[in-house]
């Protein structure tokens, strides 16, 4: 059973890795780059609204379903019949609560009308989940890695179409429609297979049950309510808080889509860290030599692609964009910092995690929610997207700063001098590196790739990671028989 859902999960891995930078860079940049930042920012505040308050709709109810249903299968038709219920009542919650906000900031009837659109997408996301929450419960391993990636994918197929129909002419509006099909159609899919297990569905409210979930869930579910607010924030503040904010929000999506794209990476790692750190600390496991292993496993190229962008951002953007390359080009070098604090955080955040801290967590999640709102009041009116950039930039360092600092305190783990020093001396010599190759004119975003990839032979000349070292973290995930 173990080889067979490691098989699943590196194809699952290997599906979104294949399909969504597909979809940022090939079908999302695109769309960006035909309507222009004004139109795009349009869409993309409004979307990153309808994200702030989406834990609503869940509520930690995914988590609780595939835990039960894998271990009470029997249960998943009168479970399937209550929490669908469920799920009704707090999207409409979520629906409620959304448009209250909307128009306690000021959104005009064009903004609400369209966030409608983009609330109803989210809705079907949830339950899109939920029933995939139940494929995974039954070990429906393939089925729910393919509808994983279902709906990018036929989004891809949509918005394609629609981009090759219209080349100069297409509409915002398209995209959020084709949303709502892809969610629909990939949903109904979900909905075919979890009734095909569970038989003869009837619908069945109950309100303590109701209840029991929401109060065990709480601590999650705030926690993910405070992250969300501010890693979104940004969009929404500039577009409020700007006389032409909508072309602000587009420029700095362009910039906020690198890191977006790289955050899929980080975020997989670290789905595939939760359940180990779990087991290790159960097991009293040594935790603390897997943390630096899984680290340095993850922040090493992280440093490189810091670097990297820091040098190349312009190059960069003038290849993906059309239009204000270098205004994106400034904020993503002050962005990309900020993603190193980012992956941080699914290092150590993931370990808190686990080890059931989640009070520290939305502690410091609250004051990032703080710094980040205030630091966007004060700097958006004079900077603009430089200022909500630097915003972005500042919170994430704290944060992963903090999640450190309160692992190391946790669990009393100490730092090796040794290893601090070689991985200074690393990202000294990939700054000097990187600076070099620079300073070679012409073929600049191909002498970005040589760089980045002869930079990376650098983590194994060190030894910040060792081989051998290497193979047993992987054989954690693919244990070879």
């Amino acid at each position: 059973m173990l080889k067979k859902f490691t098989e699943n999960l590196i194809f699952l891995l290997f599906l979104n890795l294949l399909i969504k930078p597909f979809w940022i860079f090939g079908i999302d940049r695109s769309i960006q780059n035909i309507v222009g930042a004004e139109q795009y920012g349009f869409y993309i505040s409004l979307f990153n609204f309808s994200l702030i308050f989406n834990i609503l709709t869940d509520f930690g109810l995914n988590n609780y379903n595939t835990k039960n249903i894998a271990q009470n299968r029997q249960l998943l038709n009168k479970h399937l019949s209550k929490l669908i219920s469920l799920k009704v009542i707090l999207s409409l919650l979520y629906a409620l609560v959304s448009i209250l906000f909307a128009y306690l900031i000021g959104y005009s009837d064009a903004q609400i009308k369209f966030l409608g659109i983009l609330i109803v997408n989210q809705i079907l996301a949830s339950f899109f989940l939920y029933l995939r929450s139940n494929l995974a419960a039954l070990h429906l391993f393939k089925a729910n890695s393919i509808l994983s990636v279902s709906d990018k994918l036929l989004m891809i197929i949509f918005c394609g179409f629609l981009i090759l129909k219209h080349p100069l002419d297409f509409n915002i509006k398209w995209l959020a429609y084709s949303q709502t099909m892809a969610y629909t159609i990939s949903a109904a899919v979900a909905f075919i297979i979890v009734l095909k297990k569970s038989g003869r569905l009837r619908i069945n409210y109950d309100y303590r049950f109701l209840m029991a979930i929401m109060k065990q869930s709480l601590p999650f579910a705030l926690l993910i309510l405070l992250m969300t607010v501010y890693t979104r924030i940004d969009f929404v503040m500039l577009e409020r808080m700007l006389p032409n904010g909508n072309y602000y929000s587009g420029i700095y999506a362009q910039a906020f889509r690198i890191v977006d794209a790289l955050n899929v990476f980080a975020y997989l790692f670290a789905t595939l860290l939760l359940p180990i750190f779990s087991k290790m600390i159960k097991d009293q496991s040594d935790l603390e030599n897997m943390l630096k292993k899984s680290a340095l496993i993850l922040l090493a190229p992280v440093l490189i692609l810091i670097v990297s962008v820091l040098f190349y951002s312009q190059d960069i953007m003038q290849v993906l964009y059309k239009e204000h390359a270098e205004n994106s080009a400034k904020i993503l070098t002050i962005l990309m910092p900020g993603f190193g604090g980012i992956a941080a955080i699914y290092i150590y955040g993931t370990l808190l995690t686990a080890n059931g801290n989640l009070k520290h967590l939305n502690r410091i999640s609250a004051i990032g929610v703080g710094l980040n709102i205030l630091l966007n009041y004060i700097f958006i009116p004079k900077y603009q997207y430089i200022g909500a950039a630097y915003s972005s930039m500042a919170t994430q360092i704290l944060m992963a700063s903090l999640q450190f600092y309160f692992v190391y305190k946790i669990f009393h783990f100490t730092i090796f001098k040794n290893e601090v020093f070689k991985f200074l001396l690393f990202l000294l010599i990939i700054i000097l590196q990187t600076k070099l190759m620079y300073e070679i004119t012409g073929y600049r975003f191909i002498l970005f790739l040589v760089n980045t990839a002869v930079s990376f032979l650098w983590i194994f000349i060190l030894k910040i990671i060792d081989i051998k070292e290497l193979r047993k973290f992987i054989a954690l995930f693919y244990p070879v028989k």
